[in-house]
């Protein structure tokens, strides 16, 4: 039965207790989380929307590859932020398996989706070939399987497979430690990520260092507050009781990391136009080796030209790159190349007065 007292100031009298939080005026926190996370979710849809508008004007191809790993990144904060109400609500047989479900999960996806993206940008800042679309879906979908499967194995040992109510039971102490240890590998992609976006600063091309500064920072500053919420999570001085608040306020302030360090940037440089900087010279990936012609040299029609950066010009043959193999000659040389025939020439005896007839 429930127990009957008068609902806080700010809820109605007939609302379930476990949702008291979000509406509990005395418990400030769970409504100013509630609408920082809503407000979160509102933003990654409109982000959403405005990736598959932009997505044609979008004029560089390697850019374009990334947004699909870019709109399985906004899916995941979305997620992230969704999650933030099932921390407000109090703890039960509903609310944990959610918890301890979909919190490694979620941000699995999300560092899945940073990693495989600084990793493309490590090939393309030392000017090799992008990895395929397709490839890099791949990847971020295996990443953050792995963690699938570790979430389902530990739900199904702990629960028993009935048993929905044991989260709320376990010792304050007992879960935590379980809900830390459950996010082993999450942990293991924040670093790898945090690595391999160090990498793409070491690269020539530095059109694409502004990138992986944005997974660099975004990766960062999520290190940072999983070790504040750690930290306060197993520090025994703010109480079992301020649990739920320090992991949705954690929940929600990396939710703000990821648009406003990663997602906000990466818009600002969408639409940017294809900067031949970025790249090598005919991409460095299968550059035309330049040939000139050369002349008086037998059996040799041609001699290989060192290949020079920008456009060059050699005699008749004009280079410029990211056009045909086959490279235009200017025609207006007066030279014959033509091959010498064998002539008849005119005796000198010809004329010779002996020879003459004598009418």
């Amino acid at each position: 039965t429930r127990m009957a007292t008068a609902a806080p100031s700010g809820c109605r009298s007939n609302l379930d207790p476990r949702y008291y939080r979000l509406c509990d005026q005395k418990a400030v926190w769970g409504i100013i989380l509630e609408a920082l996370a809503a407000l979160g979710a509102v933003s990654s849809v409109t982000f959403m929307v405005a990736l598959l508008v932009l997505i044609c004007k979008v004029q560089d191809s390697n850019r374009r590859k990334v947004l699909p790993i870019q709109f399985l990144f906004l899916l995941g904060v979305l997620g992230v932020f969704g999650l933030t109400f099932a921390f407000i609500i109090q703890l039960d047989g509903s609310t944990g398996p959610t918890r301890f479900f979909l919190f490694g999960i979620l941000f699995a996806l999300c560092f899945s989706c940073l990693l495989v993206h600084a990793f493309n940008l490590t090939r393309l800042v030392h000017g090799r070939r992008g990895l395929s679309l397709l490839v890099m879906l791949g990847l971020a979908v295996a990443f953050s399987l792995v963690q699938d499967v570790i979430a389902v194995e530990y739900i199904v040992l702990t629960m028993n497979r009935t048993n929905v109510n044991i989260f709320s039971e376990l010792p304050p102490p007992r879960r935590n430690e379980d809900f830390v240890m459950l996010l082993i590998y999450v942990l293991f992609l924040m670093v790898l990520t945090f690595l391999t976006a160090s990498f793409v600063f070491r690269g020539p091309f530095t059109g694409w260092k502004r990138h992986g500064a944005h997974i660099y920072f975004t990766t960062l500053l999520s290190l940072a507050v999983w070790v504040v919420w750690i930290a306060l999570l197993f520090v025994p001085t703010p109480g079992p009781q301020w649990d739920d608040t320090i992991l949705s306020t954690a929940l929600v302030a990396n939710g703000w990391v990821f648009l406003l360090a990663y997602v906000v940037p990466e818009f600002q440089l969408l639409t940017k136009q294809r900067n031949t900087m970025d790249y090598p010279l005919e991409d460095a990936f299968c550059k035309p080796q330049l040939m000139k012609q050369s002349y008086g040299v037998e059996n040799r029609a041609y001699t290989q030209e060192g290949i020079t950066q920008g456009t060059e010009e050699t005699g008749d043959t004009v280079y410029a790159p990211y056009t045909t193999h086959f490279q235009l000659q200017n025609r207006n040389s007066p030279k014959d190349f033509s091959i010498p025939r064998a002539q008849t020439r005119v005796s000198p005896y010809s004329d010779y007065g002996g020879r003459k007839d004598v009418s």
